[in-house]
């Protein structure tokens, strides 16, 4: 949206960056959330705005119940999903990262954990536990009573504990991690990534059909070594290695790898780390469809304000 002297759209461009974090957190992908942001604008724009008295709880409820309805309608296309899903990447700021708790709830990993909850439980999590709503606030964004949305919090509250415990590698050291792990791969040095890797890795690729990518996971830090060092060596999506490059990048809140060849996006690759700065899981995201957000090279950020 441009610059406008409208009031009603100079309050929407403000909370814009907002609903969009909102949005992202519970579909997992950016288009998607895009598409919700501008369903928000079309309510936002036919509301008789004079009869809001808070236009930043308006809005966000009109895109949480969006984004909730948009998931409910994608849950049977990813099941029906050709190899891993994973979320779609975005570049992210650093002021995300400013907040540990902001950089962890939209990390890659944490939205992993967020697609094995139901679309309700996922919307009622991200509303209280990333956005501090109340229960009565998120009871009328998503139209169910009070009771259930407690509920709801808590059985989602307890999932994702039991499912991801909170990382304590501090981000400077993961960020040397992801460094010494970029030169590594791009060296080709199996030994070195050795020393990177928890002994029982996992290695989650996704080609979506589109690509060819592990249809299961890789486990173990010699499979998975072997795997990175080789990206040197081998021809990708009809692109020689010595035509590839490589890049750090900051991705969900955290260090990242992108993957660029004949003049496009081809692959990113996100870490999850052990308390000892050990990598223990990697998301490699290879389906062009979701390079996108990654490709356009713009820098968000998903803070909660």
């Amino acid at each position: 949206m441009t610059e406008t002297s409208d009031p009603g759209e100079q309050v929407f461009v403000r909370h814009r960056n907002l609903l969009f974090s909102v949005a992202y957190r519970i579909l997992g992908t950016a288009a998607d959330a895009e598409d919700a942001v501008q369903d928000a604008w079309i309510n936002w724009s036919a509301a008789d705005r004079s009869q809001v008295a808070d236009p930043k709880a308006y809005l966000t409820r009109i895109v949480s119940n969006v984004a909730l309805e948009r998931l409910r309608s994608t849950q049977r296309k990813r099941e029906a999903y050709v190899g891993p899903w994973l979320p779609e990447p975005v570049l992210t700021s650093g002021d995300t990262a400013e907040a540990v708790t902001e950089a962890e709830s939209v990390s890659m990993a944490m939205l992993v954990v967020l697609e094995t909850l139901s679309p309700i439980e996922r919307a009622v999590f991200v509303l209280k536990e990333v956005f501090d709503f109340s229960h009565a606030e998120i009871a009328e964004a998503v139209e169910r009573s009070e009771a259930a949305v407690r509920q709801a919090a808590h059985r989602a509250r307890e999932h994702v504990r039991a499912r991801r415990p909170r990382f304590a590698a501090d981000r400077s050291r993961q960020r040397a991690v992801t460094e010494r792990f970029f030169a590594a791969a791009t060296g080709g040095d199996v030994n070195a990534l050795m020393e990177l890797l928890s002994p029982d890795v996992t290695l989650w690729t996704d080609g979506g059909g589109k690509v060819r990518q592990a249809l299961r996971p890789v486990v173990g830090a010699a499979t998975v070594a072997a795997w990175f060092a080789a990206i040197g060596t081998v021809t990708y999506q009809g692109i020689e290695p010595a035509d590839m490059t490589a890049e750090l990048a900051e991705i969900n809140g955290g260090p990242g790898v992108v993957f660029r060849g004949q003049g496009r996006v081809i692959a990113s690759v996100t870490f999850d780390f052990d308390t000892e700065g050990r990598i223990t899981t990697i998301h490699n995201v290879a389906n062009p469809d979701k390079l996108q957000a990654i490709a356009d090279g713009t820098a968000r950020s998903l803070g909660t304000r």
